[in-house]
């Protein structure tokens, strides 16, 4: 466990910068200059590793800030209206005004709830279990601007029913009872119930209409029932599973690498069109990208097993490159203690700058930019507990309450996994999942009620004052300076990588500007709070602690 001692610490450094309107300065080539040392030397270290490179600016497509913050949720949190608990067809405002913090939901989507009853019964507006009203999710999802991800995952009941009474689990591998795990032709049902999703709320508008089925029967008289439909243009992303490579629980619900890949292969485009016409993503919407199941161990070994079963078995496309059976590379981890690459239990959660969660996503992103498709890789599960009782709590500092450390954390995170290349983050998740529970992770919930908790008011103030900005390079390891662009506008990103109430002064060269904007995250509020500073012949002075800061150069 990392040893915990309040410090202090005092940095004083100059740094020249590029200026407010990013242009004639030599900044670029200049970086950081005259750190001095800490007045009191820190004990929360950490490992060279897991820092940013200084100055490393990362090709390709720069991302938005407002990417890092996702969220994963449930159609409930949508529709379930407290005052018409029998309204499935509705979104439910309030709980809707709290989504709209976040960028991109993941959707936690059981299988069951589309073809739950009988094989081939597929139900989409509403679900035959439960009577949600998938269309109406993703409709207004798209007129809010917000990215789906749709998580098919666990298996329906009619599947589960092919197994013994011991073995029934709906987190088992998606296969009818007593079919090879290493055979993609054994996940037909899934791959048809991926084409059947895509088909429906993809971009393809030229689908077989004979391929398509949904159930048109009433389930009472003045009962609404389900309609066809084609190429609606709602959801791009589809994810495969959830966490399949687990090593917890029955036998049946673990699969290998290369049983995934399997799976996956058949989830993807039918495995190459070998299973009909009916079967896979891509067979209904080449263009919609299939997203692997996040990985609970965080294995890059998991994706290099699955990229060698891909070689074997699928081969190579016309352009040289492995035709792989995923669009987009993606694990889980929460930041804490432990390892869950070696399954070292945690006891607590730990500021994500003290983990190995850098390094964790640096190789990800280094096995991504070596294939020639260049999959984005995305973190589909991270956050904090408030509970005390868990091994994922974020913990009081100092003056500071546990929903302030985990609003600091969580803000940090998103900044974390920017620096290192990864595409997107979505946090676990919207609510808590039983209200005042000790199990684990029962209490991570951004929101409580109809209101947020102050980390997702540090999301949302952040969105609105730099969502749209794109992280350039970091200057400064610690404190950590970050410097984010947007045209020609510059904002940058302060804070100290630590867990002890550290803080420290740092000098900002802002070039020309006469003045300077601060920003600092209120909890309770919808915007920063902000102040304007004189700057001394550009410089600045900046008082920098755990909560991030914000600050702009102006010219007046």
């Amino acid at each position: 466990m990392i040893f915990r001692l309040k410090t202090a610490l005092t940095i004083s450094a100059i740094v020249f910068l590029c200026n407010c309107n990013n242009e004639n300065s030599e900044a670029d080539s200049i970086a950081v200059k005259n750190i001095t040392a800490a007045v009191t030397p820190d004990t929360n270290k950490i490992n060279p590793i897991n820092q940013p490179q200084l100055n490393y600016v990362r090709p390709g497509t720069p991302v938005p800030l407002k990417n890092m913050f996702g969220i994963n949720a449930y159609e409930w949190n949508f529709e379930e209206n407290p005052g018409s608990p029998n309204d499935r067809k509705h979104i439910y405002e309030d709980n809707m005004a709290l989504i709209k913090t976040f960028s991109a939901v993941r959707h936690y989507l059981n299988w069951n709830r589309m073809e739950g009853g009988n094989k081939g019964d597929y139900s989409f507006n509403p679900a035959l279990s439960g009577g949600w009203d998938y269309d109406v999710i993703y409709e207004r999802c798209k007129q809010d601007g917000i990215l789906v991800l749709a998580d098919l995952k666990n298996i329906p009941q009619w599947m589960i029913n092919t197994y013994p009474a011991i073995s029934k689990d709906n987190d088992n591998a998606p296969v009818i009872y007593g079919k090879s795990l290493e055979d993609p032709a054994s996940y037909i049902d899934q791959a048809k119930m991926a084409f059947q999703f895509a088909a429906r709320y993809g971009y393809n508008k030229n689908v077989d209409k004979a391929q398509v089925r949904v159930v048109t029967k009433k389930r009472w008289n003045d009962d609404i029932p389900n309609q066809p439909n084609i190429g609606m243009g709602l959801v791009k992303y589809i994810e495969c599973g959830n966490e399949r490579d687990r090593w917890w629980g029955g036998d049946e619900t673990h699969q290998n690498a290369e049983q995934y890949a399997a799976n996956m292969s058949a989830f993807y485009d039918g495995n190459m069109g070998k299973l009909g016409p009916d079967a896979g993503v891509k067979t209904a919407d080449p263009n919609m990208q299939v997203v692997m199941g996040g990985l609970a161990s965080a294995d890059i070994k998991y994706v290099q097993r699955m990229i060698n079963w891909c070689k074997i078995h699928r081969g190579y496309k016309k352009d040289g490159s492995i035709n792989l059976c995923f669009d987009v590379i993606n694990y889980h981890l929460y930041s804490n203690n432990g390892d869950v690459r070696t399954h070292k239990r945690a006891t607590t959660g730990i500021a994500p700058e003290l983990s190995n969660d850098g390094s964790i996503a640096n190789d990800f992103v280094k096995l991504a930019s070596s294939l020639p498709q260049h999959p984005e890789v995305w973190l589909t599960e991270t956050g904090y507990d408030i509970n005390q009782e868990s091994y994922q709590k974020a913990e009081s500092i100092g003056s500071k309450t546990i929903l302030q450390d985990q609003a600091d954390w969580i803000l940090r995170t998103s900044l974390l996994y920017i620096r290192y290349g990864i595409k997107r983050v979505f946090f676990y998740q919207l609510f808590d999942d039983h209200a005042g529970g000790t199990s684990q992770y029962a209490t991570s919930g951004l929101n409580e009620g109809i209101k947020r908790r102050p980390a997702a008011d540090y999301i949302l103030q952040t969105t609105k004052l730099m969502g749209d900005y794109s992280y350039v390079k970091t200057i400064s390891k610690d404190p950590l300076v970050d410097q984010y662009t947007l045209g020609k506008k510059t904002m940058y990103v302060l804070t100290i990588p630590d867990e002890t109430g550290r803080k420290g002064i740092y000098t900002l060269d802002l070039g020309k500007a006469k003045s300077a904007n601060i920003y600092h995250p209120k909890a309770g509020a919808d915007v920063m709070e902000k102040s304007q500073v004189n700057t001394i012949n550009g410089k600045l002075k900046i008082d920098v602690t755990e909560t991030p800061v914000f600050v702009e150069g102006a010219l007046k």
